[in-house]
């Protein structure tokens, strides 16, 4: 091995994926582990760090090429010793020049002026915090001020950002392509308007908003109306997932959904205000969609909601079927509580997507509409390949043994459907259809039941959700 020229050996060391495999490899001799050292460019660490300071300085100086780092400290205790402060945000800008994608998870010591030695990272192009309590909008601002290089931001739990001025720069500087904002409180729907030009550049979008703590501090009608009628640039928008937020007509992220002509897939979970003109905008100007996802809420209660009742119907459906060709994944859902004869999708609107869109994933929780006759028309879907239905409770074991007829279909998934027994899956038993088979929390279906239904199969029996 002495023998062999170094970027032989690099190219060797450089197809070893695992990182146990790699540390093992560079420990069997000195050559080995030099070369190593320059080849490591991701490191992950956790609650063994430590002490925190000396551990963090001697991997930095050993591993000098590092361009991703994650330090996650998910579980841990004081008995496991210190956590990552500012001091060690200190050492990762001195000490990793090439740094550009850093990911702090639970770390709850680091403050705004750990995030302001960051801002020397003059590569550090993707930011990722998730519960950093003691983080507000000013360290926020001397991140985004010194990393002009910044194009994904995700801040996830961070709950004293607060002051706003972060995002105006963002918008003014329109380098920022993927944005992740869930459950920072103070953070709202008319807080976005702030981005400005950004919203031309930008791919990706999640905004999640804290529901319980909303209602509980009545801010809906305050989002509502901080939006101004105004055009949108999102013409680049790939992703949209927004979940628990506030879709006033005409105005706001009405105006998103309804101008992401490129937009590819799109997630709306118990989003208030989303109505069948949202959904049928979108579907005209989204030509390329791959994947939409509905959770529709249950709450009507709300005064939002007394002047401008949610009503999403097969009109919706009906829309995205004729105008999204590439449709390929389907994910419908009702939240506890939802009668579907009040705000429904119906039998036909789900039938029509699948007749006229590549469907290969469909997803149904709670969609008491789809029963046995749903599943007698899945035999003639060609694409399906993936079936989850959860909550499904009109399915009998009738429509169940019609699975077992639908061309493509390699995986199943059953919860907490209460129709289906182990004479739903007998079609199934040895005949190795499936290449994946999860049955979870269905009360009459047994263990002995899903053995031999699929290659591979997961059973799970918790019926605490029935009481």
């Amino acid at each position: 091995m002495d023998n062999l020229p170094a970027e032989l050996l690099l190219d060797i060391l450089g197809r070893i994926k695992r990182t146990t495999d790699r540390n093992s490899v560079s420990l069997t001799c000195k050559r080995f582990h030099k070369l190593d050292n320059g080849l490591r460019i991701s490191m992950r660490l956790g609650c063994g760090l430590h002490p925190v300071c000396d551990a963090l300085t001697a991997l930095c100086n050993r591993f000098h090429n590092l361009e991703k780092v994650e330090i996650i400290y998910s579980g841990w205790m004081s008995k496991l010793g210190k956590q990552l402060d500012d001091n060690g945000l200190l050492i990762l800008s001195s000490c990793c020049p090439l740094l550009k994608d850093l990911t702090l998870s639970y770390c709850t010591f680091i403050t705004d002026a750990g995030l302001s030695y960051l801002a020397s990272c003059s590569k550090l192009a993707s930011l990722k915090l998730n519960f950093a309590p003691r983080i507000t909008g000013c360290g926020i601002l001397f991140l985004v001020v010194g990393c002009k290089a910044l194009s994904v931001l995700h801040l996830i739990r961070c709950l004293n950002v607060c002051s706003m001025e972060w995002l105006e720069y963002l918008g003014k500087h329109e380098m920022l392509e993927d944005l992740c904002i869930k459950n920072c409180r103070v953070i709202g729907e008319g807080d976005l308007i702030k981005l400005g030009p950004t919203w031309r550049k930008l791919k990706r979008l999640q905004f999640e908003v804290d529901a319980n703590y909303r209602y509980m501090k009545l801010y809906d009608r305050l989002a509502v109306d901080r939006w101004q009628k105004q055009s949108i640039p999102c013409e680049n928008m790939l992703e949209l997932c927004l979940v628990n937020c506030v879709i006033s007509p005409g105005r706001g992220l009405a105006c998103v959904i309804g101008k992401c002509k490129n937009l590819e897939k799109i997630h709306l979970d118990m989003c208030v205000g989303v109505r069948d003109c949202d959904i049928v905008c979108l579907a005209q100007k989204s030509s390329n969609l791959r994947s939409i996802s509905l959770r529709v809420p249950s709450d009507f209660s709300l005064p939002l909601l007394q002047n401008n009742p949610l009503r999403l119907t097969d009109e919706s459906l009906k829309a995205v079927a004729q105008n999204c060709s590439l449709l390929d994944t389907v994910r419908l859902s009702f939240s506890d509580g939802e009668f579907p004869s009040f705000s429904s999708f119906t039998l036909n609107g789900i039938l029509m997507l699948i007749q006229m869109c590549p469907i290969r994933e469909l997803a149904l929780d709670h969609v008491y509409s789809f029963d046995d006759i749903g599943m007698q028309a899945l035999r003639s879907a060609q694409y399906l390949q993936i079936l989850e239905l959860v909550r499904c409770q009109e399915i009998t074991d009738d429509g169940m043994q019609l699975a077992s007829q639908i061309p493509q279909l390699c995986t199943l998934r059953l919860r907490k459907c209460l129709g289906v027994t182990d004479d739903g899956l007998k079609p199934l038993v040895g005949s190795y259809k499936l290449d994946l088979l999860v049955v979870e929390d269905c009360p009459q279906i047994s263990e002995r039941g899903v053995q031999g239904a699929a290659k591979s199969v997961t059973f799970k029996q918790d019926l605490s959700w029935m009481y």
